[in-house]
């Protein structure tokens, strides 16, 4: 059985659908993309995915559990985390803060589990008492990531983590996604940087006007004419 499953998922805001029918599945250790244009409902796939907005029909199935109208917090204790693109750090608190804020359900000692964040991102070690605010785009995106793994996941949602950010910048958070990935942990991303994206991927899907267009394995859809033309800048 997948890790999790989305069967024929249809969800919008308001009276209209942004999201028609939609499946996708992600088996456990892959990373698997969500690309296609902008308005073709990927990040409204994510927040539907974690609870933050209701399916009017269809099913998902996270960890062997139907969560289909569940909400986050139940989600979460299930071991699924979700980075949304903006919004994404406590701005005013410290790094360590933000790190402690990610444990907000665990009852355990959780100062090794901070200690091995920091391993994964030297710099937030560094930058530890200082506010979120203050620190750079990459800096940032480094601290929501190591928050949301604070629970230690099994899956992890992530919206856009390279967005708005230099050519540098973007090639260390995808370095970063493919540590995270190594160390046990499921990813389900959303990315404009598709090229990259799907390089680093087992699998992906292309989204369009909320449905379902094309789907197979990251380097079957970088090297497909008609992906690379449509979605891909040619």
């Amino acid at each position: 059985m997948p890790l999790l499953t989305v069967e024929q998922t249809t969800a919008g805001y308001g009276e209209m659908n942004i999201l028609n029918e939609v499946s996708v599945f992600l088996e456990e250790g892959e990373i698997v993309s969500l690309i296609g244009p902008n308005g073709a409902g990927k990040s409204t796939l994510m927040k539907t995915i974690f609870g933050l907005l209701k399916p009017r029909q269809g099913k998902i199935t996270f960890n062997g559990r139907d969560c289909t109208s569940w909400d986050p917090d139940q989600i979460v204790k299930l071991g699924m985390c979700y980075v949304p693109q903006t919004e994404n750090v406590f701005q005013s608190l410290t790094v360590k803060e933000n790190m402690e804020m990610g444990a907000f359900i665990r009852k355990d000692d959780f100062s090794g589990r901070i200690a091995e964040i920091f391993n994964l991102f030297p710099d937030l070690r560094t930058f530890k008492d200082k506010k979120a605010g203050d620190l750079s785009g990459g800096q940032r995106q480094m601290v929501a990531m190591g928050r949301a793994l604070m629970l230690d996941p099994r899956l992890l949602l992530l919206d856009e983590p390279s967005a708005g950010l230099s050519p540098k910048l973007v090639q260390m958070i995808f370095e970063k996604i493919r540590e995270i990935n190594a160390i046990g942990v499921s990813i389900l991303m959303v990315e404009q940087n598709a090229k990259q994206a799907l390089a680093l991927s087992n699998r992906g899907y292309v989204l369009a006007t909320g449905r379902n267009q094309i789907e197979g394995a990251g380097k079957d859809l970088l090297n497909d004419p008609e992906v690379a033309r449509l979605y891909l800048g040619g």
